[in-house]
């Protein structure tokens, strides 16, 4: 325990918390950009209630008074720390409980599911990917946009969950354990048992999988290129969990969570014209305009909506198991014939 204090008997378990972060490595900029928003959060509560004592109705008012005033990208940059707050206080025994478990529920792709979205085409898609050379952001867009997962599954992704048919990656690392990966070509595997707050493999995780069901997705050989460069220069991790995606900037070496990966996303769409502070869903370029993206050509050329929504794992059971006992012969194949191709 970093502290001698009993954490369950804190009189500021805010600056505890941040004191723990310190001992975790984390920064000084994070962790003032840590403080800023709970101290903020910490103001928003009447004057007897303390982050202790917060319910989800806390929260959900708390995240509701961002909005208008901030980007819904910084809104959910906010709600993610808060999260990450009380899934580390619950988890050390602090909080008995995380109130912002069901607030990310809700929020999660809740807001505009449906906008008018800028229009990009497959040609500008591609010059997009081409601009992106650091070997890390280019693996997070590319299977962003060849998979449609969701940006917390794509953090929650662990070298176990992936298998590629490639020697010089498998003699680095032991990759596809999953046994549902058993006999696969090249594949990512999706659990639905990841929960934020949560020890999966060894690891809390910072973002919740959506899907109730897991799915295999088909990796094409454009998308294990880009994974490959990744992992040739993928640094070590102290996770047990060894995550797939790890920071190479602050925090080096510790898997992505979705602030980071959203920071990616907005960094090369600024670059590219596509992002404006202020800016809606129908004109910002996000991790969710990618699974747009790909729901629309995939869907668009397959003429198969069971296929497309197996991959998002957004179907009923009996879609899951129908297009689950037929993977090979309709989901891979169906896939492997119709996905755009982005590098050229």
């Amino acid at each position: 325990m970093s502290s001698a204090r009993a954490p369950q008997d804190l009189e500021d378990p805010i600056a505890y918390f941040l004191e723990d972060l310190t001992y975790h490595g984390k920064t000084e900029r994070t962790r003032t950009a840590y403080e800023r928003v709970l101290r903020r959060f910490e103001s928003s509560l009447d004057g007897e209630t303390t982050p202790g004592d917060a319910t989800h109705r806390d929260c959900m008012a708390f995240v509701h008074s961002l909005r208008g005033g901030l980007a819904e990208s910084t809104v959910a940059t906010y709600a993610a720390y808060l999260h990450r707050f009380y899934g580390y206080m619950s988890e050390v025994g602090a909080f008995t409980g995380n109130p912002m478990t069901l607030v990310i529920a809700e929020m999660d792709e809740t807001v505009e599911k449906d906008p008018v979205r800028r229009d990009i085409s497959l040609s500008a898609m591609r010059a997009f990917i081409s601009s992106i050379t650091h070997p890390l952001h280019r693996a997070v867009v590319g299977t962003l946009l060849k998979t449609g997962m969701r940006v917390g599954e794509l953090c929650n992704l662990d070298l176990r969950d992936v298998r590629l048919s490639d020697d010089a990656v498998n003699a680095a690392y032991t990759l596809g354990t999953r046994p549902a990966l058993e006999g696969r070509r090249d594949s990512l595997y999706v659990t639905p048992a990841a929960t934020v707050g949560e020890s999966l493999n060894g690891e809390v995780r910072t973002a919740s999988n959506k899907r109730k069901r897991e799915t295999v997705i088909p990796v094409d050989d454009e998308l294990r290129s880009m994974v490959c460069a990744w992992l040739a220069i993928r640094p070590d991790t102290t996770s047990p969990a060894e995550p797939l995606f790890v920071a190479t900037a602050e925090g080096w070496g510790e898997r992505l969570d979705p602030a980071a990966v959203r920071h990616i996303v907005e960094q090369h769409a600024r670059e590219h014209g596509w992002y404006r502070t202020g800016g809606g869903a129908g004109e910002n370029v996000t991790p969710h305009y990618f699974r747009h993206f790909f729901t629309t050509h995939l869907r668009d050329t397959t003429g198969d909506r069971g296929v497309v929504k197996y991959l998002r794992g957004d179907v009923a059971d009996d879609v899951i198991d129908t297009y689950t006992h037929n993977w090979g012969d309709q989901v891979r194949s169906t896939y492997e014939a119709n996905v755009f191709r982005l590098l050229e």
